[in-house]
């Protein structure tokens, strides 16, 4: 075999072992230019051949060192040595350093506490959800490392799941198919997590519980219902709910989540002179009613407190608390009127109509509609850029 032959079995082994690890690894992490590409089917089956791919490459690299290593001259060596060694060293970063399950690790342990015995400030915001009289809070800044926790909460399982690129948290439940699925991250697409179901292999995006690929292509995971809040809001409407409590094995990665529950990205830019410019980290506050989705200006929004809006010709209410973090919204119809919402001067929701006083669960505490609960509204606050990506056809309202 000619010598330039005998070296392209190196090369090509080289080639094998290397390049589709590395372009994987692109795809499914935030290097420039790689969210924006739509490769998620790519993505998706080019990590079932990886490994195929890399043995095959041993393969050549093997037979090529053994059969005609010795007949390079030192210099050949020496380049092929320090090429194999440098190759080999490239494992680290797709497979540790860049690779979403060892970058964001699972739980090792999921501790929880009552509000007695509770170590997490009450200033931190919440993934709080209730079921079947059973409350838990899911802080953001352990959630926002982890990406998911799978638990249960009153007998039944569910995902609690937050990506920090896009702001997103999402509770679904983990159960396909009938049966309970345990999930691993698989890394990211538009800026947004990848989730993978243990059985199926299907790859579901965070923001939506759309199946993006895989066997069950189209389908949805089930959402279930949770509010965001300060821990502190949530434990008045919750005395008796547990609360997450840090995993000792990860408090340096959650102290690099410090203020992320509280602060906007803009307001530590020290080049954006306009703050209340809509860029792509602005903070919105999503609702999708029958089917139309829409977004409020978090900053507006905050500024006004109480907005009194339509979707589809179906009142609301938007409101955000005193706290300035917690966030709700309701349907604003009870006993067959539409109702229109302010503050009254104790900063509680009262109703035009009929002056009655609501508390910030939708319940109306005295007047004319006293006991009438208001229906909840799924509400998300989230970035920009991604609600505009996962839902294009949004309506927007600033003011």
């Amino acid at each position: 075999m000619k010598k330039q032959d005998r070296s392209s079995i190196f090369w090509i082994g080289i080639i094998l072992l290397v390049i589709p690890g590395l372009i994987h690894a692109y795809l499914l992490m935030p290097f420039p230019g790689s969210q924006d590409l739509n490769a998620i089917t790519v993505s998706y089956y080019l990590e079932k051949i990886v490994l195929p791919l890399r043995l095959l490459g041993g393969i050549f690299i093997v037979w090529y060192l053994f059969k005609y290593f010795t007949k390079n001259t030192l210099g050949g060596k020496l380049v092929k040595g320090i090429v194999l060694a440098l190759c080999l060293g490239s494992f680290y970063f797709t497979d540790i350093m860049f690779k979403a399950e060892t970058m964001f690790e699972e739980p090792q342990t999921i501790r929880f506490a009552d509000a007695i015995k509770n170590k997490v400030p009450e200033s931190f915001v919440i993934i709080g959800v209730v079921n079947n009289g059973v409350a838990k809070a899911y802080p953001l800044v352990y959630l926002g490392y982890h990406h998911k926790v799978q638990d249960n909460v009153g007998n039944e399982p569910v995902l609690v799941t937050y990506c920090t690129m896009c702001r997103t948290g999402r509770v679904y439940s983990p159960v396909i198919n009938g049966k309970r699925q345990n999930f691993r991250l698989v890394g990211a697409r538009h800026y947004n997590a990848i989730i993978e179901d243990q059985d199926t292999k299907t790859w579901w995006y965070q923001a939506t519980g759309n199946a993006a690929v895989g066997k069950l292509k189209g389908e949805h995971l089930k959402e279930l219902p949770y509010e965001q809040s300060t821990l502190g809001a949530w434990l008045e409407k919750h005395p008796g709910s547990l609360i997450l409590q840090p995993d000792e094995h990860y408090l340096s990665d959650y102290s690099d989540l410090k203020n992320y529950d509280r602060l906007q990205s803009v307001d530590k830019d020290s080049t954006l002179k306009n703050k209340d410019t809509l860029v792509r980290k602005s903070w919105v506050l999503g609702l999708i009613v029958n089917g139309q989705a829409k977004a409020y200006d978090w900053r507006r929004l905050f500024k006004k407190r109480v907005f009194n809006d339509q979707i589809c010709k179906r009142p609301l209410l938007v409101a955000i608390e005193d706290d300035s973090l917690t966030y709700h919204a309701f349907k604003s119809v009870a006993n067959g009127k539409v109702l229109h919402f302010k503050l009254d001067t104790a900063g509680m929701l009262t109703d035009q109509e009929t002056a009655s006083v609501w508390d910030w669960d939708g319940l109306a505490t005295s007047g004319a509609l006293k006991g009438y609960q208001l229906d909840k509204i799924q509400a998300y606050q989230e970035y920009w850029h991604s609600w505009k990506h996962f839902h294009p056809n949004t309506l927007f309202l600033k003011d």
